[in-house]
């Protein structure tokens, strides 16, 4: 009876040791499928401060007239560009549209003869610029206080950058626009003045900064919502890796680095990180460019070489 029971608890000893080596072995190779290879590559990265803004006449100027009178004529739309001394529009004054009415109803001779005498006001324009508001129309009456016209002399963006943020940014930075109104168009521009005087803005501090467009597309309007990335660093022939293969070990950086035995767990290897954008990070120390990496993440897959992007960048799986 005895010998039966020590066999018997021998066999579910030897069970319960082949279901943990079994499970070991499975959670090993788990985790091997969850390690995916990429190789550290060289390639240029800009950090950038990246935020909204909206874009403004840097000078807007409105047109008023220095008589009042009826409008005769509107030689200008919104949109037009002017020059300086551009007729816009054509007033007749208060005393001179009195007469040419009075004198309408006797004779047109004397319509004639007093429009000879009394000419139109031109409206002109004192700078060059855009039309972009055009406020009269033929026939309407105007006094010296209506705005008639408003002339813009550049679209510039303005960018609302966050106190935490304007250290960074300077004068002659590069910068990229677009416009939520139109995301596939995006405008170089640069970073021209940062202003002094703060605003709040939903609790949070920040400071205006004029960001000057290289070109100005026909579509920007003013008033228009954009977002606005300033690069504030810029590194050429660094060497990069996904910012995913960077791990926190005791408060140091570090990454997984492929064993030349072909061990699926690598080593770690100190490292030491500078620039960083939403997928790279930029690494100074401990890794050279082709070195081979293990990144814990299953939701990433080696990308395939299609000949144009980062090679060494993971990318997501296709559901």
């Amino acid at each position: 009876m005895n010998k039966k029971v020590l066999v018997g608890a021998a066999v579910f000893f030897a069970v319960i040791v082949f279901a943990v080596v079994w499970g070991m072995a499975l959670r090993k190779q788990e985790s091997a499928t969850k390690l995916r290879e990429v190789q550290a590559g060289t390639g240029t990265i800009r950090e950038t401060v990246s935020t909204t803004g909206v874009v403004e006449p840097r000078n807007r100027l409105k047109i008023q007239s220095s008589v009042a009178g009826r409008v005769e004529e509107v030689l200008v739309d919104e949109g037009v560009m002017v020059t300086k001394g551009d007729r816009l529009a054509l007033l007749s004054s208060t005393e001179r549209a009195a007469l040419l009415d009075a004198a309408r109803l006797r004779d047109k001779k004397e319509q004639a003869y007093w429009e000879t005498v009394y000419s139109k006001a031109a409206i002109l324009a004192p700078i060059e610029g855009q039309v972009i508001v055009r406020s009269i129309e033929p026939g309407q009456t105007v006094t010296t206080s209506d705005s008639l016209f408003v002339l813009s002399d550049r679209l510039i963006v303005i960018a609302y950058v966050d106190e935490t943020d304007i250290g960074r940014v300077s004068q002659g930075q590069d910068a990229t626009i677009t416009l939520d109104a139109y995301p596939d168009i995006v405008v170089r521009g640069k970073v021209e003045h940062i202003h002094y005087e703060s605003h709040l803005e939903n609790n949070v501090t920040i400071y205006h900064v004029d960001i000057i467009p290289e070109t100005i597309p026909k579509v920007f309007r003013s008033g228009m919502s954009a977002n606005i990335d300033i690069v504030v660093d810029e590194r050429e022939g660094a060497v990069l890796i996904p910012a995913g293969a960077v791990q926190n070990h005791d408060g140091q950086s570090v990454v997984m680095v492929k064993n030349l035995q072909g061990d699926a767990q690598g080593t770690y290897v100190k490292v030491t990180t500078g620039l960083q954008d939403e997928d790279l990070v930029e690494i100074r120390e401990g890794i050279e460019a082709g070195t081979t990496l293990l990144v814990h993440d299953d939701s990433f897959v080696l990308p395939e070489n299609s000949g144009s992007g980062n090679p060494f960048l993971p990318q997501r799986k296709k559901r």
